[in-house]
């Protein structure tokens, strides 16, 4: 596809889905968070998270968005003639974003160096990144500094892995992460005068769609550190088809999960 191509908000289609999933996992320039944004238009995750966050926020205005991703999310809480600001370091998906029918104005690094004016924006949005478990109160001041109204971040709230992309479908003893709740970790480590006005959970399911599992399992055994000729390689093929359902393009895997919508100010 051409590099002017648009796609309807928040989601790649077709063969372009299909080829970043295939150049990913096949170990192509693999990047995690493609293969997680790619994941992301597979589930129903904006969907669920999105009418949650209207829920919470009836009135959005204009959009920051930290750590924006694909802009899945973003795109459908953005109100059409309002400003859409996405900040997001990583260049794959800054290329997304520019592609999206109504893309955002990127700003291209983390939260720490960007540059916003005070008071810019009425929504503050934060979906599924670090900082809210590195420094919570640090970055919390900083969100509402650019905030005219509502802070929102979006943090795990199932019991599990939260690291390796699709570590969700192994066994503990494998992916060795910590398995508490994020939203535990992160209200543990605010002071009690920042706890958030709103705690809201959705369940959602994270999905995959993979061609050829093998590719995956080699691609997980890599990010685990597994030898070349760990016998546990060729468990993880097994483990991976065993979880895995039918689907017309190979193999569909699946994992619950649940999200915390944490919002601050006017509501």
């Amino acid at each position: 596809m051409g590099r002017n191509v648009t796609f309807p908000c928040g989601h790649l289609v077709g063969r372009e889905l299909q080829l970043a999933h295939s150049a990913q996992v096949a170990g192509l320039a693999p990047d995690p968070i493609e293969i997680y944004a790619s994941a992301i238009d597979a589930s129903d995750y904006t969907e669920r998270l999105s009418a949650l966050v209207k829920r919470v926020v009836p009135t959005i205005g204009d959009l920051l968005d930290i750590g924006a991703g694909g802009g899945q999310l973003g795109c459908a809480l953005r109100v059409v003639g309002r400003r859409w600001t996405a900040i997001e370091p990583n260049p794959n998906m800054t290329v997304r974003l520019s592609r999206l029918a109504g893309a955002p104005h990127v700003i291209r690094c983390g939260w720490e160096a960007a540059q916003i004016p005070r008071k810019s924006h009425d929504t503050v949005l934060a979906a599924s990144i670090a900082a809210p478990f590195q420094t919570p109160a640090a970055f919390l001041s900083r969100c509402l500094a650019w905030t005219r109204r509502t802070v929102v971040w979006i943090v795990p709230a199932h019991r599990g892995p939260r690291g390796l992309v699709f570590a969700g479908c192994l066994p503990p003893k494998w992916h060795c992460e910590d398995e508490t709740p994020g939203v535990e970790i992160v209200l543990g480590k605010l002071p009690a005068n920042h706890q958030p006005r709103v705690v809201a959970t959705a369940e959602w399911t994270f999905a995959g769609v993979f061609a050829d599992l093998e590719r995956l399992a080699d691609y997980l055994a890599d990010r685990l550190g597994w030898a070349a000729l760990d016998s546990r390689r060729h468990e993880m093929s097994a483990h991976l088809l065993s979880r895995a359902k039918p689907h017309p393009a190979g193999h569909r895997l699946e994992i619950p999960r649940q999200s915390a919508v944490l919002a601050w100010g006017e509501l």
